[in-house]
């Protein structure tokens, strides 16, 4: 069970190179299942048992379901869309000598740097044409070994292995081609997207990981990919919210984007996409905003965002006494700044749910002497005020573009997402 749930993560992650492949796998999985798709801009019309999805700038969705009979609240499990990585800019050709081409890109988010050398990577993302009178979006995804950032040979600098600083405008850039290359990374954009090079009138496109993720260890115990965080929880939190069987509450499955640069986007946890959505769904179910504001006071939400496990070569980065380790169990994130939206109600309710699925868990805080991230949960909090505990599996290398986790964990978070939409 185990394996055969890591193989399936593995998939979904390899056919979404970008936030935007992945809400659009979640929309064909959601529709294959018999959710409706609703438009922003559309008059909606919700009726009792309905199912339904709805996206914001192809990279956030938010898929709920109406119970049959009165509803009490909402169960909201929320998780992120996008992974570090690099953007490529406009006008993004840069040549070398008349020898080379190379790719101009900017950071998004932050990232290990070091592991993004000598590998070879690709880009994937979208372009906007015009089509009519109607702007439209076209998924880009060059499924071929087209880039690499080469290391500069230790013989030229001979200190790096004792602390380098990477310059992201120097160091990060990646080669494209020998000069017969140039003016010819657009064009090969606009072929996989299916347009005309001249008709592409903006793009988001950024760069991935080739490598494919696997599954190793002495007992084949760890799950090793690109953007485990946060595709792992996403995909957790999607396979429970369909198991479930969502009969008291109106469930929602709430994947947003931006995370990683501090969500403060019209798709990101900042924004108003999920509170929209909600008042919305209240108002086509003809109730008050009186009642909408009484069904948050009985609600409750899973922020769900990857977690540090101990590493076997730091062990005392972690703390003392909190220790998180893969294939052990979800890990509910405290911290008394509030970077983590987790109280002393919200944990117990978590336990507690924890244990009537049967999944283990454990705790995480930062030393208190290091500054740690922080995520969604208290963010969205701000516009979706209601009880939220966050939570994560334990990983290793976040922000790596090749990060390692445990093979139970996956199940675990599945587990307790279904009995949590139950």
């Amino acid at each position: 069970m185990y394996r055969e749930t890591a193989e399936q993560l593995l998939a979904f992650i390899e056919k979404s190179p970008s936030c935007f492949h992945a809400i659009k796998n979640m929309k064909e999985i959601l529709s294959a299942d018999g959710f409706a798709e609703l438009k922003e801009e559309d008059k909606w019309e919700i009726t009792k048992g309905g199912r339904y999805f709805v996206t914001r700038n192809d990279s956030s969705i938010v898929a709920f379901t109406i119970p049959e009979t009165g509803f009490t609240g909402y169960r909201i499990m929320a998780s992120h869309s996008d992974s570090p990585t690099f953007k490529i800019k406009e006008n993004p050709e840069m040549e070398v000598d008349h020898k080379y081409v190379k790719l101009n890109v900017e950071r998004y988010g932050g990232m290990l740097c070091a592991p993004w050398f000598d590998r070879p990577l690709s880009v994937a993302g979208r372009v906007i044409v015009k089509e009519g009178d109607a702007f439209v979006t076209k998924l880009v995804d060059v499924d071929r070994d087209l880039l690499m950032i080469p290391n500069l040979a230790i013989h030229m600098n001979r200190e790096v292995n004792d602390g380098y600083k990477y310059n992201a405008q120097v160091d990060m850039l990646p080669l494209y081609g020998d000069i017969s290359s140039k003016d010819t990374f657009m064009r090969t954009i606009a072929e996989n997207a299916g347009v005309k090079e001249e008709d592409i009138l903006g793009h988001d496109i950024f760069l991935y990981n080739r490598v494919k993720g696997s599954i190793w260890g002495a007992n084949e115990e760890f799950v090793s990919s690109s953007r485990l965080d946060d595709l792992q929880c996403a995909f957790s939190s999607l396979q429970g919210f369909l198991k479930g069987d969502k009969k008291e509450y109106v469930a929602v499955h709430c994947v947003l984007d931006n995370e990683e640069v501090g969500s403060g986007t019209k798709q990101g946890a900042a924004s108003t996409f999920l509170y929209d959505t909600l008042v919305r769904v209240n108002e086509c179910l003809g109730l008050s905003y009186e009642e909408y504001l009484r069904g948050l006071a009985k609600s409750f939400m899973l922020s769900a965002d990857n977690a540090h496990a101990v590493h076997p070569n730091h062990k005392e980065a972690a703390d003392p006494v909190n220790r998180p380790y893969m294939n052990e169990g979800i890990v509910i994130k405290h911290s008394a700044n509030q970077k983590y939206c987790t109280d002393g109600v919200s944990a117990a309710v978590f336990k507690d749910l924890c244990r009537e699925a049967g999944v283990p868990f454990q705790t995480f805080t930062n030393r208190s002497d290091m500054l740690g991230g922080s995520t969604l949960g208290n963010i969205s909090n701000t516009k979706v005020a209601l009880n939220a505990v966050d939570i994560g599996l334990p990983q290793f290398a976040m922000h790596s573009p090749y990060e390692t986790a445990g093979v139970k964990d996956t199940c675990y978070l599945i587990r307790a997402a279904e009995k949590f939409f139950k």
